[in-house]
C-alpha cells in the first residue's frame, strides 16, 4: 500500500472472531509460574569497583539492550534487587559493606562474580584484596575474563535463568517453614529454660526472705522472755 506522508491513513479494524469469547483453560504449576515470573524479571545491583563495571554499563545500550530478558530495571538499593552483580576487586575494608548489602536483599537473591577479580582476586595476590568474593557470600555464576565482555554478561544471566527455573517453590517455601518452626521450638525451649530460671530463683529468694523473718521472730521471742 502506498503511504503518504502528507495526509492520515486510516485502517478499517476487523472484528475478531468468536475464538475470543470462547473460554480458555491453562494448566501448569505453581512453581512454573513463579520460576517464569522470576527468570524474566532479574533486578541486578550493580556493586562496581573496578573496570567491570564499565562492562556491564555498556549492557543498558541499545546494542546489547538488557531489557529483552527483563533485567534493564537496575536499582542502587538492596530492597529492590534480586542479583548482586559484583564487578571488580573486593578489599579485606569492603568485604564488611558487600556482605551487609547481600544480607540487607530480600529473598531470594541470586550473587554473579563478574570477571577475575571478583571470581578469584584476580592477579592481586596481595594482603588486602579477597581471594574471591565466594569468601564472603555464596556465588550462584562465575564470569572469566579480565575485564568479560558484555556477552559473558548475559550468558551469566541466561545461566541465571535456567538456574531459577529449575527452582522448586513449594519445597523452598516448605523449606522455610520448617526453618520457622524450629526457630519457634528453639525460641519455645529457651523462654522456658528462662522462665524457670526466674521461677527459681524468685522460689529461692523468698525462702530465704521467710527463713530470715523465721530467725528474727525467734531472736524477739528469746529476747522478751529473758
Amino acid at each position: 500500500m502506498k503511504i503518504s506522508i502528507f495526509r492520515r491513513e486510516f485502517y478499517e479494524v476487523t472484528p475478531m472472531g468468536n475464538e475470543a469469547e470462547k473460554p480458555n483453560i491453562i494448566t501448569s504449576s505453581l512453581d512454573f509460574l513463579v520460576n517464569w515470573g522470576r527468570s524474566n524479571s532479574l533486578w541486578p545491583f550493580p556493586y562496581g569497583t573496578a573496570c567491570c563495571a564499565i562492562e556491564f554499563m555498556s549492557t543498558e545500550v541499545g546494542r546489547y539492550d538488557l531489557s529483552r530478558i527483563g533485567s534493564e530495571y537496575v536499582r542502587f538499593t538492596p530492597r529492590q534487587s534480586d542479583v548482586l552483580l559484583v564487578a571488580g576487586t573486593i578489599t579485606y575494608k569492603q568485604a564488611p559493606i558487600l556482605k551487609r548489602i547481600y544480607e540487607q536483599m530480600a529473598e531470594p537473591r541470586w550473587v554473579i562474580a563478574m570477571g577475575a577479580c571478583a571470581s578469584s582476586g584476580g592477579f592481586y595476590d596481595c594482603y588486602c584484596t579477597v581471594p574471591g568474593i565466594d569468601h564472603i557470600i555464596p556465588v550462584d555464576v562465575y564470569i572469566g575474563g579480565c575485564p568479560p565482555r558484555p556477552e559473558a554478561f548475559f550468558d551469566a544471566m541466561f545461566d541465571l535463568q535456567k538456574k531459577v527455573k529449575d527452582e522448586s517453590y513449594m519445597k523452598q517455601r516448605a523449606e522455610s517453614i520448617k526453618e520457622q518452626l524450629e526457630m519457634i521450638k528453639a525460641k519455645t525451649a529457651e523462654a522456658k529454660r528462662e522462665a524457670a530460671a526466674t521461677v527459681h530463683e524468685k522460689v529461692v529468694d523468698v525462702k530465704d526472705f521467710m527463713k530470715e523473718k523465721e530467725q528474727n521472730l525467734v531472736k524477739k521471742a528469746q529476747f522478751w522472755k529473758e
